[in-house]
């Protein structure tokens, strides 16, 4: 529900709120007034397209703001404001939208920053703002359905055909996409399955690349080996200064010296490690010279060996990485990551041939999902034929009261037709195309609704609509400009009449030039203009002034002389005042609107300006 209505250099308005009750709240006020940049304001609020062009002149920015109470029961709205981590406060919200001179506008809800679309999307979730075409839902043929199955009470029906056609339609998705890559599927697995087999042949081992390396090397350098082999060895072991030689005779010198001196028993010690180490090493060297062999066999083992796996390498991959950052153990080897494709491609292997299997399954569960669709979809056109008479019939009945005896509206549910297997055609709502069409006078066809040439019939239409649906509508707030087009005597008493019905479920927020509705407000407002400021010269009050608009909530005496007003175009005229008392106790809230009992009472309650 709207609560507060602000709004700031916009248009001709200076600075402006405006209170407003639950139940029918309705705006009067003479023609040029200003009634019509209030509703312009709030379509901008509802996320309306605007340009730079609305703020007022010598501003540099224009902003229109609302406080909106929520009813509890508003799961929509409640569960759009959790998605985007809104929290209301006291169940209100605070929805602000300002556009600078630049073009750029920004939006606001709780000071939260969002997209005109969301500002769109959540407006939409409370308010509807019929007149001139603008923002209204019943022009789309979306909304007919939605409003249809409201009216038929099949709306949960509705949503759990809605999931299962787009569970459908998901399974069909994936079947398709199994089916399109089944050549592909079968090239895959052939390959991944050569390059498992050809991996396991190989069976290479983990470092195996790098000691084949080596073995190359050396079997490939063995004449240099053995001869630098050789020449290392004689120095150990050939003549008196030889290595071994040499350490015995310094060996046995410092072993002498140290059983005269003790001090040098560690050298002695240290004589002994080296005379034995050179004893090894000769021997080691002596190992290693008479162990080299020419084997011009191995070496081409070797070889090949190599060749096939860096041939294999190169076709899948694997590279070696070295220690990581850490000074941690190397990563993978060569070999290691082609042993790891092997497992990769098996695993896939494993999972394309499953493929079959899910396709046959995704089948069946697709037939399955199509054989219930059928069924529910069938369902929801036999109680949507059945409710679309007995919705014609309730708005053909209130349009008759509303001024439009002849008009004839009608409810049309057509099939989708059938597909080539003789099945329903559905959408994601069912088999059928709901639309709403009217003849609005004898002798024409019926239209679509967006082809009324006039606003106030097709605020009448939803007027009719809304009296039906009052109850099962989540929006919160009906906004009527231009209702009372065309239309005066009994029927605007009847539409005053429907409109207090609906405000006994939602808020009303209505302009009217007629007496016979305003007096069914519960909250009546007047807009009206003033000029304040100094006189000009000659007597002229308008020279040098300012021409406010001034924003009253009425009651009581000033009332009953807007009702006047209304009647007669005088509000001091003594039969319109009397009028207007009658159709106030007739009509009109007890209390102290009614007008008639309470003359003495203060004549505004709330006031704002704008400035003109």
């Amino acid at each position: 529900m709207l609560e507060e209505l602000s709004i700031r250099n916009y248009a001709l308005i200076d600075n402006l709120s405006i209170s407003f009750e639950d139940g029918l709240n309705i705006l009067t006020g003479e023609t040029g007034a200003g009634k019509s940049i209030i509703v312009g304001s709030l379509g901008f609020l509802l996320g309306a397209k605007a340009d730079n062009t609305v703020i007022r002149t010598g501003c540099e920015e224009a902003g229109v703001s609302a406080v909106i109470a929520i009813h509890k029961n508003n799961a929509d709205v409640f569960d759009w404001l959790s998605s985007r981590e809104i929290e209301p406060e006291d169940g209100r919200v605070v929805v602000r939208r300002n556009i600078k001179t630049s073009g750029r506008s920004s939006v606001y809800i709780q000071n939260i920053p969002l997209t005109r679309g969301d500002l769109s999307e959540f407006m939409a979730l409370l308010f509807d703002l019929h007149g001139q075409h603008d923002h209204e839902t019943l022009l789309r043929k979306e909304a007919h359905r939605r409003y249809l199955d409201r009216f038929a009470g099949i709306e949960g029906e509705s949503s759990a055909f809605n999931g299962l056609f787009l569970d459908l339609t998901e399974k069909k998705k994936a079947f398709e996409v199994q089916v399109n890559s089944e050549r592909d599927r079968d090239a895959r697995i052939e390959l991944l399955s050569y390059a498992v087999d050809e991996i396991t042949k190989a069976a290479p081992k983990p470092g195996e690349g790098r000691e084949l390396e080596s073995e190359a090397q050396r079997l490939s350098s063995f004449e240099k080996l053995s001869t630098q082999a050789e020449n290392a060895a004689s120095f150990f072991f050939d003549g008196e200064a030889s290595v071994i030689s040499l350490a015995r005779q310094a060996r046995t010198f410092v072993e002498a010296a140290a059983s005269l001196d003790e001090g040098l028993s560690a050298l002695a010690r240290r004589m002994d490690d080296l005379y034995y180490e050179a004893e090894d090493i000769a021997e080691e060297l002596r190992a290693y010279r008479d162990g080299l062999s020419y084997d011009p066999q191995r070496l081409e083992e070797v070889e090949e060996r190599l060749a096939l796996l860096f041939r294999l390498k190169k076709k899948y991959g694997g590279k070696t990485r070295s220690a990581d950052a850490s000074g941690g153990p190397a990563s993978l080897t060569e070999e290691d990551a082609l042993l790891d494709y092997r497992e990769e491609a098996a695993r896939e292997i494993e999972a394309l041939s499953q493929s079959e299997e899910n396709r046959a399954k995704l089948k069946t569960e697709i037939a399955a999902l199509e054989k219930e669709i059928a069924v529910k979809a069938a369902a929801l056109s036999a109680k949507r034929q059945e409710g679309a008479g007995a919705l014609a019939q309730a708005i053909n009945a209130i349009l008759r009261r509303l001024g439009m005896p002849k008009a004839r509206f009608e409810v049309r549910v057509a099939s989708k037709g059938q597909g080539p297997s003789g099945n329903l055609v559905c959408g994601p709502w069912g088999a059928d195309d709901v639309e709403f069409l009217i003849s609005a006078n004898p002798g024409e066809p019926l239209k679509e609704l967006a082809r009324i040439a006039s606003g106030g019939e097709l605020s009448r239409v939803m007027l009719a609509i809304k009296t039906v649906l009052a109850r099962s509508d989540t929006l919160e707030t009906l906004v009527f400009d231009e209702i009372d087009t065309g239309i005066g005597g009994e029927v605007a008493l009847a539409v005053g009449e429907y409109l207090e019905k609906i405000g006994e479920f939602k808020q009303i927020f209505c302009i009217t030039h007629l007496a016979s509705i305003a007096v069914r407000a519960g909250n009546h407002i007047r807009v009206e203009k003033n000029v304040t400021g100094s006189a000009g010269s000659g007597g002229d009050r308008n020279a040098g002034g300012r021409t406010v608009t001034v924003v009253k909530t009425l009651s009581g005496k000033a009332r009953r002389e807007e009702i006047a007003r209304m009647l007669a175009g005088d509000s001091a005229g003594g039969a319109a005042l009397a009028h207007a008392g009658d159709l106030l106790q007739k009509y009109g809230k007890s209390g102290g609107n009614s007008g008639g009992k309470s003359a003495g009472n203060s004549s505004v309650e709330k006031s704002g300006a704008l400035q003109g």
